[in-house]
């Protein structure tokens, strides 16, 4: 007599993987894998040039320290980077749909769901964009006339503004599309 296993004495069968009813983001969006657009060819090269900028300077300073060289107002030019920096990122991540999202919820949902959650989602984001960019622009029309200038170098604080207000806008803007769209790679 041999001995065969029986089926209630195999090993389970490992499950196969499961494959996620939303893949929104998970893969780049279609700017992102076939020729950049302008816009974001744009914030890649204000984005750079601003880290650079910040990088160069702060590195400027801490060799002039240490060599008994001030560099007066380095913080202030690295605070001016930081402004076209972050504005950028915000946009260029838009441009290529590339905020982050949980999908735990979004994975148990049917397709149909989850799309109506991410337009949702885009609705709100587009929302709070608006919001932060009317406020912006609220303290510049407030500040316009004040000629607000950094202390040491006198740079211009109504120009990152209006920089930042424009990118905020833009986001607003990307956002509002796909919420109307709901074009999604």
């Amino acid at each position: 007599m041999t001995n065969h296993p029986s089926p209630a004495d195999r090993a389970p069968a490992a499950p196969e993987p499961r494959v996620p009813l939303v893949t929104a983001d998970l893969e780049p969006a279609p700017e992102a894998t076939r020729g950049t657009s302008r816009l974001a060819r744009a914030m890649l090269a204000i984005g750079s040039a601003g880290l650079l900028g910040a990088m160069a300077t702060d590195a400027l300073a801490v060799a002039g320290r240490h060599a008994g060289i001030r560099l007066f107002g380095a913080i202030e030019i690295v605070q001016a980077c930081i402004v076209l920096v972050a504005t950028s990122a915000i946009l260029l991540t838009t441009i290529v749909d590339g905020h982050a999202r949980v999908h735990i919820l979004l994975e148990r949902l049917q397709a149909a769901a989850s799309t109506r959650l991410l337009r949702g989602a885009d609705a709100v984001s587009a929302l709070i964009f608006l919001w932060i960019a009317l406020g912006s622009a609220w303290l510049l029309a407030d500040l316009w006339s004040a000629f607000e200038l950094t202390e040491i170098l006198h740079i211009p604080l109504r120009w990152l503004r209006a920089a930042w207000i424009a990118g905020a806008i833009a986001t607003a803007l990307i956002f509002a599309g796909r919420a109307l769209r709901g074009a999604r790679s």
